[in-house]
């Protein structure tokens, strides 16, 4: 056995007590750090809203899918395949690491082949050097899996935090002094670059494992089986998300149509990501650990997630779905207001997707890949054939991103019974876990929107949405003795531990409390 090895494989495992403690720790700097990164994007967005058209921001639209796909195609899941094995060593990461980089060199050699095509495809002569441009991120990122996933795999959400905000802030920087000089698209493809770039970088000089020349696929092609699964789901995953941004600049050519769809989406991501990402650092690890424990403790663990995330992400989606006109117009200009107003319709549906994140690392943690891959396979297959159906039929952009919406809301009854077969998680659990805190999020933004309906348009307005609504929410759960906001209160001032303890028995309430 090597040096690396007997590191990795005589690391002590995470007690139930050191578990809870990294659980609240993942949770508050995946919090902290998305919430910084997302306002710190926010900034930087504006900034370069006010330099581009639709039309620019359609450009690099058109390229995202090819590079999600991509992406998804050399990581093959083995970060979730890593992450579910308790004894990984070093031969393990060694091989997957070679297997990452032997796929992203193919993957980027067949992209830059295939950027004529993809310029013919969209009718854009541009997209050309632009794509080949762009590409290169693919292959640095393939250089960085292992790292985030020893990192994701030993819950070092702080590190990666840093990582990712340091990361931000050099890409973006360099975006915007591109945009600036009248490079347009090509700052946003710079920016790309430069986040995969200096990102795999300091998780290399954070993370103390370390390739090794000796090659043997054999521990990769072990664990492909899994991880395989996990690829056809991130697969179908990426090509439902990037369904508008191909499929637009195809029907309406020019970019401007999917440069309007690219901002709002942008703004929507940015705000799920902030929440998801608190319990996307931390779920499938401790899922996977409270497993060992039985499906009582699972079931216990997951519905104490599932709660906090309903009370967070509910009220923040909605809250941005309310204040988006004031926001989106205040900012950028009167050019983006279809994007705000699409905006408001698609954090209807990002108010559900941490949700289904949840979900969807439940069932990775029970090494059930083969239900992931279902579910995203005929869920992508029902986005895309929609969408196709709609623009056949003389439907518009509108029709289409409404269509979008209420089948990815629905898709959460298919999550759930999944959950109900894994974990036994009844169905009485599970809309007592979600449903009141979805229509308490709902009539307060209702109440809000009909009592400042007179205001005009306005930062004041703004302020006082905002204001009002957190207001609202915070009052109503507390009148109505919501033990999530008793716990998270307690959490920030340090007096409990957050919502993942592995010994809490399954509650059994009396009424549909949230």
């Amino acid at each position: 056995m090597t040096i690396a090895s007997q590191q990795l494989s005589t690391k002590h495992p995470l007690t139930n007590n050191s578990l809870k403690q990294r659980t609240a720790q993942g949770l508050i700097w995946g919090g902290l750090s998305n919430g910084m990164m997302q306002l710190l994007g926010a900034v930087f967005g504006v900034i370069l809203l006010r330099y581009l058209t639709p039309a620019d921001y359609g450009k690099m639209a058109a390229l995202v899918v090819f590079i999600n796909v991509g992406n998804s195609l050399q990581e093959s899941g083995f970060t979730a395949a890593l992450a579910n094995r308790r004894d990984a060593a070093h031969e393990d990461y060694n091989a997957v690491f070679w297997f990452n980089v032997i796929v992203g060199t193919v993957i980027y050699a067949v992209l830059f082949a295939a950027a004529p095509a993809i310029a013919r495809f969209y009718r854009e002569p541009v997209l050309q050097p632009l794509a080949r441009f762009a590409f290169v991120g693919l292959w640095v990122s393939s250089l960085g899996i292992c790292q985030q996933a020893w990192l994701f795999s030993h819950l070092r959400v702080k590190h990666n935090s840093l990582i990712n905000l340091t990361a931000l802030i050099v890409s973006n920087a360099l975006g915007i002094a591109m945009v600036m000089h009248g490079l347009a698209f090509w700052g946003l493809a710079a920016q790309s670059v430069a986040y995969i770039a200096v990102g795999t970088l300091l998780r290399w000089h954070v993370s103390p494992w370390r390739p090794t020349l000796h090659i043997d696929l054999r521990p990769a092609w072990s664990m492909f089986g899994f991880s395989s699964k996990l690829l056809v789901n991130s697969l179908a995953f990426q090509l439902n998300n990037n369904a508008f941004g191909l499929l637009l600049n195809r029907f309406y050519p020019g970019g401007h149509v999917a440069g309007v769809y690219s901002n709002a989406r942008k703004w929507d991501d940015m705000a799920i990501a902030t929440v998801g990402g608190m319990v996307q650092g931390v779920a499938q690890p401790v899922l996977r650990r409270s497993l060992g424990a039985g499906r009582g403790d699972a079931a216990a663990v997951f519905r104490k997630l599932l709660r906090f995330t309903c009370f967070v992400s509910f009220p923040a989606l909605l809250g941005l779905g309310l204040i988006a006109e004031d926001f989106i117009v205040l900012l950028v200009g009167e050019r983006w207001h279809e994007s705000a107003m699409l905006l408001a319709l698609l954090c209807v549906w990002g108010a559900f997707s941490p949700v289904v994140t949840l979900f969807s690392n439940l069932v990775i943690a029970c090494e059930r890949s083969t239900i992931n891959m279902a579910i995203g396979v005929v869920n992508c297959a029902l986005v895309w054939g929609g969408i196709v159906a709609i623009h056949a039929a003389g439907g518009g952009l509108w029709a289409m991103v409404t269509y979008y919406v209420v089948l990815n809301i629905a898709w959460l009854l298919v999550w759930q019974a999944c959950a109900h077969s894994l974990i036994r998680l009844s169905w009485r659990h599970a809309v007592a876990d979600t449903v009141p805190f979805f229509l308490f999020a709902l009539a307060v933004m209702v109440a809000t929107w009909w009592l400042t309906r007179v205001m005009p348009l306005s930062w004041l307005r703004v302020a006082a949405r905002v204001a009002l609504a957190a207001a609202l929410y915070v009052g109503l759960l507390y009148v109505a003795g919501a033990r999530i906001l008793r716990q998270s209160i307690d959490y920030i001032f340090h007096r409990a531990a957050p919502a993942a303890d592995s010994h809490a028995a399954p509650q059994q309430p009396t009424s549909p409390q949230p």
